[in-house]
């Protein structure tokens, strides 16, 4: 039939074959597609942003939105869907995270391994088919058989592999080459279905990480529809500059930089920023999750398990709803000012002139306005572009946000951790307008030059910040430190117990050399800790968190000197019965002591020193107690080497005796001294306990 090579002609004919197979047409849900624009987007400085897509639609329509997988959790937690004409909201799909394995081993034919023609057909065994051979021909399928076969092709013959479709028609059994076959269509429309959707499931796998989510709008007639959700955005950032000038107030203006990653482009949309921190998280609610279920054997092969039950838990309590705490009024400000035009004077100068001239940075509001209106959110501050804005995916952009004129002061701030000798040219800039200025750098510029970068926290309307930009050599600081004195403070004496309080002492000092031709003012920080008290001066001139600071004025070409001093309390007990009396005698001698405190110590170094000497003599005639029982080991020991009636054994005899006399005398005096010991200690255990003193 075909001049081309057999195993050629069967892999073209394979391919006609699936080429051929009639597809039934996949049932459309939605009657027209739909199509909503995004329109507004609101980006959250946690790093989420909110998108809103508003639109027209008609009757029963489907709206296909495509996203990362990435997005799909975040999609799923958040989508909000509205129809403002009467109409419902039938069902939202999305494509399922299973692998693609697992997805199309659930359909009638297992497209899974990518099967051959034979593979599909014995899947189908049983179905009814119309198999064109090229004839029409209609059959039930048995089975799909391999024969070997002996083929020629002119020069020798080989052997090869053959396919048959078996079929079981109205005329009886038919068996089909593949060869042979032209087209294969199944009867069965669900099949059917079931092959195109596994097809399709296919399709979707190319590009894996993308999925859509469809949404089903049920009505009549057109109306208006929104959609909208939160997804993971990039955190929006500001940057700032900032125009010192001796004779005129600072000039702040900022920028917003804005990205956009998402897969579509923003087309005239409207542009909200939003500062604040609200609390976002993502779950995984995308994966399927399938819980265990215990296999259970037929009660044909195996006796029921005895079941037991767990008590039931108490139901939770409702809670009521709290109260709602926002405030609701809304006040609209606007951020700058509109650009000033230049003098016509300056725009009709030469070319020439311009570029010579030197760039004016005190007028950084002409040709930028600031294109933000600002707006409280509750516990939120939201800048809302008041123009619409038109963003190319993967793209970023600088917007105008704030032109403002502000206060504040120059100041040298000096901290001995970040550099020992010079401060550094500080700003304390405070915010007097009604916007929150959200973090970011800070690009300074004085007296028409570049003057160094900074960086500022938020700052909210009314509060001020510090910010520095550059060393200040102008200005010397030596510093010197006193350290690890100890200082007594008081003693006083309760029970028994001498509580003793001193003071660990640390002693700065700072001097402060201005060898510029203007006076400064310098902020001394020093570190702050909870724990230590500051003595001098009584009070800094602020405190943070973390640092004192202490503001320093110094004349021009002169020295100043600030001095701070700070004591850490330490406490100390001393029990009066156990502690040895020289420690005593010490805190006797202290002058911050109390007469009444040095007149009761007084007292208990003499009871003490009575008992201690009673102690010394009981402790002594107990030595010696020790010393004759050595003795007399040793004269025992030697008595046994000598005869009875020896001189030396009968010297033995009689220094024995003296010595039992010596011993019975010291027993005697050790139980006198214990009594008078026992008298002296309970004597000084009543005074001491006796006491309360300060």
């Amino acid at each position: 039939m075909f001049a081309l090579p057999l195993p050629v002609r069967h892999r073209l004919m394979r391919r006609l074959i699936l080429l051929s197979c009639v597809l039934v047409p996949w049932p459309v849900m939605a009657e027209e597609p739909a199509s909503l624009p995004l329109s507004k987007i609101v980006l959250y400085s946690s790093g989420v942003g909110y998108m809103q897509h508003d639109g027209t639609i008609q009757n029963r329509t489907q709206l296909d939105l495509r996203f990362n997988v990435t997005q799909i959790n975040d999609i799923l937690k958040s989508l909000v869907v509205q129809d403002f004409g009467g109409g419902t909201i039938s069902t939202v799909t999305y494509g399922s995270r299973d692998p693609v394995t697992k997805v199309l081993g659930n359909f009638g034919i297992n497209l899974n391994g990518n099967p051959t023609l034979g593979q599909i057909l014995t899947q189908v065994r049983g179905e009814r088919v119309e198999v064109a051979a090229p004839n029409p021909l209609l059959g039930t399928i048995l089975g799909v058989e391999k024969k070997t076969e002996s083929m020629s092709d002119g020069q020798a013959r080989r052997v090869i592999e053959q396919e048959y479709l078996n079929l079981l028609t109205d005329e009886g059994f038919r068996s089909l080459p593949f060869t042979q076959i032209q087209r294969v269509k199944l009867l069965d429309q669900a099949l059917n279905a079931e092959l195109h959707q596994a097809l399709a499931a296919l399709a979707t796998n190319h590009d894996a990480q993308k999925k859509t989510v469809s949404i089903l709008f049920d009505g009549t007639g057109s109306r208006q529809a929104r959609v909208a959700y939160l997804t993971e955005t990039p955190v929006w950032k500001t940057t700032y500059r900032l125009v010192l000038d001796e004779e005129k107030a600072p000039y702040l203006q900022g920028w917003a930089i804005v990205e956009n990653t998402t897969e579509q482009d923003w087309k005239q949309v409207t542009l909200s920023l939003v500062s604040g921190r609200p609390i976002s998280f993502t779950m995984d609610l995308y994966q399927p999750l399938y819980n265990p279920r215990p296999v259970v054997q037929p009660e044909l092969y195996a006796n029921l398990l005895p079941q037991t039950y767990g008590d039931t838990m108490d139901e939770p309590k409702s809670m009521a709803p709290a109260s709602p705490a926002r405030n609701e009024m809304k006040k609209e400000r606007l951020l700058g000012k509109m650009a000033q035009g230049l003098a016509s004077a300056r725009a009709n100068a030469p070319e020439q002139s311009l570029m010579a001239s030197e760039m004016d940075m005190g007028r950084l509001d002409q040709g930028v306005s600031s294109l933000a209106m600002g707006e409280d959110k509750g516990e939120l501050f939201e800048y809302r572009i008041d123009q619409p804005v038109t963003l190319a995916k993967h793209t970023s952009a600088m917007l105008p946000i704030v032109g403002q004129k502000l206060k504040g002061q120059k100041v040298s701030v000096y901290n001995q951790t970040v550099n020992a000798k010079h401060p550094l040219n500080g700003y304390r800039l405070t915010n007097t307008s009604s916007l929150h200025l959200m973090q970011g750098p800070i690009t300074l510029f004085d007296s028409g030059s570049y003057a160094g970068d900074a960086r500022i926290e938020d700052l909210p309307p009314g509060q001020d910040r510090l910010i520095s930009y550059a060393l200040d050599l102008k200005t010397d600081v030596e510093a010197t430190f006193v350290g690890g004195t100890q200082e007594l403070a008081t003693v006083s004496l309760k029970k028994g117990t001498m509580l003793v309080s001193r003071r660990l002492v640390e002693d700065r000092t700072y001097l402060i050399k201005n060898r510029d031709q203007r006076a400064k003012t310098v902020l001394i920080e020093q570190a702050y800790r909870a724990d230590w008290k500051l003595v001098e001066p009584k009070e800094p001139t602020e405190r943070t968190r973390d640092m004192y600071r202490f503001n320093v004025t110094v004349d021009s070409g002169k020295n100043a000197t600030l001095r701070v001093k700070e004591t850490l309390p330490i406490q100390e007990s001393i029990l009066l019965m156990d502690s040895g009396i020289d420690q005593i005698a010490y805190y006797q001698q202290a002058k911050e002591l109390s007469p009444k405190v040095k007149e009761a110590l007084q007292r208990v170094v003499q009871l003490r020193s009575k008992l201690d000497d009673t102690r010394a003599q009981r402790t002594r005639l107990e030595q010696r107690i020790g010393e004759i029982t050595t003795e007399h080991s040793r004269i025992r020991e030697n008595m046994q080497r000598l005869q009875q009636n020896s001189d030396l054994y009968n010297r033995y005899v009689k220094k024995l005796d003296q010595q039992e006399n010596e011993l019975e005398k010291l027993r005697k005096d050790i139980e006198a001294f214990k009594v008078t010991e026992e008298d002296q200690r309970r004597e000084l255990q009543h005074y001491v306990m006796s006491l309360d003193v300060a």
